[in-house]
């Protein structure tokens, strides 16, 4: 592959990624909640057992603090609280209430819908055969955003 090629592909996998990102926000957004895409990826660390604000920020590659705020955040919301950690006395474990649990399936049902206007393009088999491929290079580890 040339390398213009590998720079064409490049683009393609980068403005899909943030495609799909803006368009599951923006159905989550029009299902009644108040959300960036932070969150989303947040929630993907939250589920199902919860996590500490040190889990969060390693998962989503920010200091500690940045992460607190965003626990703030969506604790204020009430997508989240801060409970006793089982296991450690000095840690908090961060969990997804039920609005934030209803929030991480409006995010399902959206990005089901984004990926059903793939279908329409290039056929069910077609979206099948991109994930296939997708799955063999995509690298094992956090689903988080490129700040």
């Amino acid at each position: 592959m040339h390398n213009s090629e590998a720079l064409a592909l490049t683009a393609a996998l980068l403005a899909t990624a943030g495609d799909l990102t803006q368009r599951i926000n923006d159905g989550v957004v029009a299902r009644g909640f108040e959300v960036r895409p932070a969150h989303g990826f947040a929630f993907v660390r939250l589920a199902p057992d919860g996590a500490t604000v040190t889990d969060l920020a390693a998962h989503l590659g920010v200091t500690k603090q940045a992460a607190s705020q965003l626990v703030d955040e969506i604790v204020r919301k009430g997508y989240a609280e801060r409970r006793p950690h089982p296991e450690d006395a000095r840690a908090r474990l961060v969990v997804l209430t039920e609005r934030g649990w209803a929030c991480t399936r409006a995010a399902e049902e959206a990005a089901a819908e984004a990926v059903g206007a793939w279908v329409e393009l290039l056929g069910e088999k077609g979206v099948r055969s991109l994930r296939d491929q997708l799955a063999r290079i995509a690298p094992f580890g956090p689903i988080r955003p490129n700040w």
